[in-house]
């Protein structure tokens, strides 16, 4: 049997930053991200298109400068013949991760004076906007989902949900320096972001189904006993990762994916085997939790 054609598009939460080995520094791209984890257990060829802090339209029609380097829309570089594709946005688009780290910066006189000299955000009024429209977002990633398909016709589409950042084990002025309320926020702005990516998918579902990773990662947010996702601290923040996926996050990640890939009988119960999984160590040195 010939390797699955696997290709993967999307943000940081797809990229990995800061999870070695890199893939390519530029787009903040690891080698072990979810994409990598699951085209090597099953054997598979993966085209990863993921680039950090990139939105729907980065996607879609979009050109994304990052790391010195013009990243060309994501679906121009999908290859057409590909099998299976894996998706993850919206996010950026809404401001999620972004307003997460505006509400750290602007707690500490460092912060402040670095959101001061980046200026405002030329999007935010956009995002603003998105963050109360569920539709509006479900729109813009449903038109990205038909340009996938329309670019490889071919190919089951696997979106993938952003994984749960804070939850109910997040203590406010502990495990973040916001309070109460603040938490509630961000936490309803993940929830537009579920729904609005659970409406992307609806009249899709021929060629199109969602791995349910939000609610599966909500007791492994920030806080947790055993934490899918980094925290904050200012090396984390330095380093690019701070609020995004740890080694552990990405490895359930992909142990969901292949899940969602063996109900839909998209490979074999038996590919896979030797390779990375749920409960076992792996060669490279990630632990699952």
């Amino acid at each position: 049997m010939p390797p699955l054609r696997i290709a993967s598009l999307g943000s940081s939460f797809a990229a990995g930053p800061s999870i070695p080995p890199a893939d390519d520094s530029s787009a903040g791209r690891s080698g072990a991200n979810y994409a990598h984890l699951v085209a090597k257990r099953v054997g598979g060829t993966l085209t990863d298109l993921s680039v950090c802090g990139a939105t729907l339209l980065h996607l879609l029609n979009t050109p994304q400068d990052a790391g010195g380097k013009r990243f060309a829309p994501q679906v121009d570089d999908l290859p057409a013949d590909t099998e299976l594709v894996l998706v993850l946005g919206g996010g950026n688009d809404i401001g999620y991760i972004g307003g997460l780290f505006e509400d750290t910066l602007r707690r500490s006189w460092p912060g402040t004076a670095l959101l001061y000299l980046r200026g405002p955000d030329p999007d935010s009024e956009a995002k603003s906007q998105l963050q109360l429209d569920v539709d509006g977002l479900a729109q813009r990633y449903g038109t990205v989902l038909d340009a996938i398909h329309r670019k490889a016709p071919g190919a089951y589409v696997l979106i993938v949900e952003y994984q749960a950042v804070l939850g109910p084990d997040t203590r406010p002025g502990e495990d973040v320096v916001f309070g109460a309320d603040r938490v509630a926020y961000h936490r309803e702005v993940a929830a537009r972001l579920k729904e609005a990516t659970r409406r992307a998918a609806l009249g899709r579902e021929e060629w199109c189904s969602i791995v349910g990773i939000a609610e599966a990662s909500e007791t492994h947010a920030v806080g947790a006993e055993h934490p899918w996702i980094f925290g904050f601290s200012w090396k984390l923040f330095y380093q690019g990762c701070a609020y995004h996926p740890r080694p552990e996050g990405m490895i359930a990640i992909a142990d969901l994916i292949h899940d969602e890939m063996l109900r839909l009988g998209l490979v074999s119960q038996d590919q896979g085997q030797g390779q990375a999984g749920r409960g076992e160590d792996t060669e490279e040195g990630f632990v699952v939790v």
